[in-house]
């Protein structure tokens, strides 16, 4: 079977600890559920996701080189 998360046009995806969330959510003036939803079957997430915890995806971008998304995970 084909590891989708591994492919090279799959961008990074890292699950916050919680000081790092509590940072973001300063950093942005939001609260969690605020942030735009992924779902959990989503084959691009880690292994280690659970509902209610923050990923931080990180794509190519032309214009800023990284672009920086945060996404909370759902059912």
């Amino acid at each position: 079977m084909v590891d989708v998360s591994q492919h090279t046009l799959v961008p990074e995806h890292t699950v916050l600890d919680d000081e790092e969330v509590e940072n973001v959510l300063q950093e942005y003036n939001v609260k969690k559920t605020n942030l735009p939803k992924i779902k959990r079957k989503d084959p691009a997430l880690p292994d280690d996701a659970e509902p209610g915890d923050v990923i931080k995806i990180v794509r190519n971008s032309r214009t800023t080189d990284k672009a920086v998304v945060y996404r909370l995970v759902i059912e």
